[in-house]
């Protein structure tokens, strides 16, 4: 089942939280996002049963070897639009909004013109 847009706005939200915290539970997805508790209860079982995530007897959150990939997929995606729009002087919390949203329907191949573009922007600045 291919990872909707919504699991990977989760994946990306758990991506975030654990680089800050490695001991994380969804109550703190709950807190980041603002959601019930039973939205995210419901979407992390997605995720685990998707193979993205293990949750222990705890109730802590890890990734996969194939969760953190895609989790680090989504972020870079993210990172890079983020900062294709701030090069192009978009306003940075206007830039990282849309990014969010870019993030999820942009192709492999135009994220490759991205980083290619942006790589070569580097290199003359």
């Amino acid at each position: 089942m291919p990872l909707l847009e919504s699991g990977e706005m989760y994946l990306e939200t758990i991506y975030l939280l654990k680089k800050k915290n490695d001991n994380l539970h969804s109550v703190d997805v709950v807190d980041r996002l603002g959601y019930s508790k039973s939205s995210v209860s419901r979407a992390v079982n997605l995720l685990r049963e998707q193979g993205y995530i293990a949750i222990d007897d705890t109730g802590k959150i890890d990734f996969t070897e194939v969760g953190k990939q895609k989790s680090g997929e989504i972020y870079s995606r993210h990172s890079l639009l983020t900062e294709l729009l701030t090069y192009f002087g978009v306003d940075s919390a206007v830039a990282e909004a849309d990014a969010c949203r870019m993030e999820h329907v942009i192709s492999s191949e135009s994220i490759s013109a991205v980083e290619k573009f942006l790589a070569s922007c580097n290199k003359t600045s």
